[in-house]
């Protein structure tokens, strides 16, 4: 196939991927040719007799696997952002061939050799700080796939590791599958009281290209607790929609689950661990369990507290309105909003008009980057992305000069995965003199045709948190791809997109972004004054929510054996599991419940949703001396970009923060923000 696009570089700017030219069939004859490259590229770096040098033999790895890496960025991307029966198939295909391609490298004893002699001798090898440093990497990566096992525990690991692909694509692809499939479908549309004309008119048109003429259709998102319940008055439709939430995914998701703990657990002894969870904190920031668990040990009993608390408040609101039942699930979040608005005069519907998605995206994200790093965006409409939907924007730098390029794909679809994330379609790196080119996907509701996108407060802080990593992506600056900007432990990887939240609420941003829609008026400063006040109130709902899902996660990957999870049924583990953590509260389910969890079960959080919170720890610690006035926010700005953003994971990152920050990371600010203290 000599016209297959991804067989030569792009020659568009930045690298941009040929999206026009781009079809199915070009993505497995690229991934073959892709893997065979890359082998032969290793082949030759393990048959010379030079002695292993940085160069021939590091470098060289460095340089291998271009055609795979260009075809992996875009059709992984595309796989969760606009898949298709066809991609589905060619993802279930490819994802165990992938593992077994890995395993190839990983798994050759011959450049294993090579990489073990440098790393022997990397104090003799006048090697600068980067180049010790991705030795010591590409050891320690090379060692934990199993480069030290024996001959019989290479196989099996090879098997493991294809089993997992294979069932986590399945998971990932069965979660979408489920997810639509329960959509809440309405016939009477008097049970929709509470959203507004706009709500209701879009749930129209998702029925009626769902097949369901005259009928209404609520979509679910990938969470537990449906935003849609904060605003639905009809009691027993909430209830049908939060039933539709925590049941997706079983049983078939709830046994592929079982089954990808089991896998897990035996390759983390295989490869001498006790558990999964100690095999993946190893190598993250936490570096033990032990460190995860005190973290979590000193918020749980805090933050179950602030939720009985609100809980009593809300079911008294609750009885006061009539209704003389238990504060259940789905009533959680409807009274929450309830006693909000009472408490501060705060109506989210009301808030709506002052967040219109370009003006959020111009004047609030964009704008808040400008200030604070001094780079700009430029629309590029001469480039196309890989759906109709997907916007291109040029990035330049305070003194004018390019910087890549940043995609944003803001609307829900049904051949989108739930959720928010960043992706690099070209990472940046000085080595292969490339810069970067990332993308933001988000699942923000399509308004009907000709009316504009007017968001939630929290669609707000989702598009300043998925630009932070866009921004730790853009502002990469390595040598080597291999530390290329998000390319950092995954317990440290929240962090930059959890401080660009901050200034979504700073003063001088929100007077430039919320502004309404009509009239053009900022939001009145009492009406931030109060939006600001009640965003404590419900934190010890959302902390417990999220507790949940992480010590879930926990109990999954701390099983020390495969035999453990033998004819184990996942509702009864999740339980267990949530009694005992004390976190067994029926009115807040977690987050993400195992059936849909597909962080931890198709994407790569297994054992690391609690970097969420371990990165927050850091954010609020780099909030407060963002906040502390000692310079000004261009020079604060230009100080985190230079010392954290660039340095992707060229140094280590709590190193890389201790020497920003002065010290050690506090967890008091955190305990402060959440309330806990």
């Amino acid at each position: 196939m000599p016209s297959n696009p991804f067989f030569e570089r792009s020659a568009l700017p930045y690298q941009l991927p040929p999206f026009a030219e781009i079809g199915e069939e070009h993505y497995l004859p690229a991934f073959e040719r892709g893997m065979a490259e890359q082998l032969t590229e290793i082949a030759a770096i393990t048959a010379t007799d030079e002695e292993p040098t940085f160069l021939n033999t590091v470098v060289a790895l460095e340089r291998s696997g271009a055609l795979l890496t260009r075809v992996s960025n875009v059709f992984f991307n595309i796989a969760s952002s606009d898949f298709t029966p066809g991609t589905e198939t060619i993802e279930a295909e490819l994802s165990p061939r992938l593992a077994a391609h890995r395993d190839a490298i990983h798994l050759n004893a011959d450049l294993f050799a090579r990489i073990e002699s440098l790393h022997r001798r990397r104090a003799d090898l006048d090697l600068d700080a980067e180049e010790l440093r991705l030795v010591e990497q590409y050891h320690l990566r090379f060692v934990r796939a199993g480069a030290g096992l024996d001959a019989a525990g290479q196989t099996r690991l090879r098997e493991l590791n294809t089993e997992i692909a294979a069932a986590t694509t399945e998971f990932g692809q069965n979660n979408v599958t489920a997810r639509n499939a329960a959509t809440v479908i309405v016939t009477n549309v008097e049970e929709l009281a509470g959203l507004s004309p706009a709500e209701v008119t879009a749930a129209a048109e998702n029925a009626r290209s769902a097949g369901h003429e005259g009928a209404w259709a609520l979509s679910l998102q990938n969470v537990s607790n449906q935003p849609v319940l904060a605003e639905l008055a009809d009691r027993d439709l909430r209830r049908r929609v939060m039933a539709a939430s925590l049941q997706r995914g079983l049983p078939e998701n709830g046994n592929l689950a079982v089954r990808i703990a089991a896998l897990r657990a035996e390759r983390a002894a295989l490869l001498g661990y006790p558990d999964h969870a100690a095999y993946a904190v190893a190598d993250q920031t936490a570096g033990t369990p032990e460190a995860v668990e005190e973290m979590l040990g000193r918020l749980v009993p805090p933050a179950v507290a602030n939720a009985e608390r609100e809980a009593t408040e809300l079911a008294a609101a609750m009885r006061a309105d009539g209704t003389d039942d238990e504060l259940r699930s789905w009533d959680w979040q409807f009274w929450s909003q309830r006693v909000r608005a009472e408490r501060f005069s705060l109506d989210a519907e009301a808030l709506r008009p002052y967040f219109e998605l370009e003006r959020v995206l111009r004047d609030g994200v964009f704008f808040a980057a400008e200030q604070v790093y001094g780079i700009t965006l430029r629309e590029r409409t001469d480039l196309v992305g890989y759906h109709p939907e997907v916007r291109v924007f040029e990035v330049f730098d305070a003194d004018g000069s390019a910087l890549g390029l940043f995609l944003g794909d803001f609307f829900a679809r049904p051949s989108k995965y739930g959720g928010a994330w960043m992706n690099e379609l070209v990472s940046q790196s000085r080595l292969l003199e490339t810069r970067p080119v990332v993308v933001n996907n988000l699942n923000i509701v399509k308004p009907p045709a000709g009316e504009p996108a007017l968001l939630t407060w929290d669609n707000v802080r989702t598009l300043f948190h998925e630009f932070g990593h866009a921004l730790h992506g853009l502002f990469s600056d390595v040598r080597y791809p291999f530390f290329a900007g998000t390319e950092v432990p995954r317990d440290f990887v929240e962090f930059p997109s959890q401080v660009n939240e901050m200034w979504m609420i700073r003063p001088e941003m929100l007077a430039n972004y919320a502004r309404h829609i009509e009239t053009g008026e900022p939001m009145p400063a009492e009406l931030v004054e109060r939006m600001t006040a009640a965003q404590r109130f419900g934190e010890g709902f959302r902390t417990v929510e999220y507790l949940g899902a992480t010590l879930l996660d926990w109990a999954w990957h701390r099983v020390p054996g495969a035999e453990e999870l033998a004819g184990a049924d996942a509702e009864a583990f999740e339980a267990q599991a949530l009694r005992k953590a004390g976190l067994a509260i029926e009115a807040i389910p977690p987050r993400y419940r195992t059936g849909y969890f597909a962080h931890i079960f198709a994407g790569g959080y297994a054992a690391g949703y609690y970097s969420y919170i371990w990165s927050e720890v850091l954010d609020a610690d780099t909030v407060d001396w963002f906040d502390d006035g000692a310079a000004s926010i261009r020079e604060k700005g230009a100080a985190f970009r230079r010392e954290l953003l660039a340095k992707g994971g060229s140094v280590d990152p709590l190193t890389a923060f201790e020497a920003f920050r002065g010290r050690a990371p506090e967890i008091e600010p955190l305990l402060a923000r959440r309330g806990l203290i």
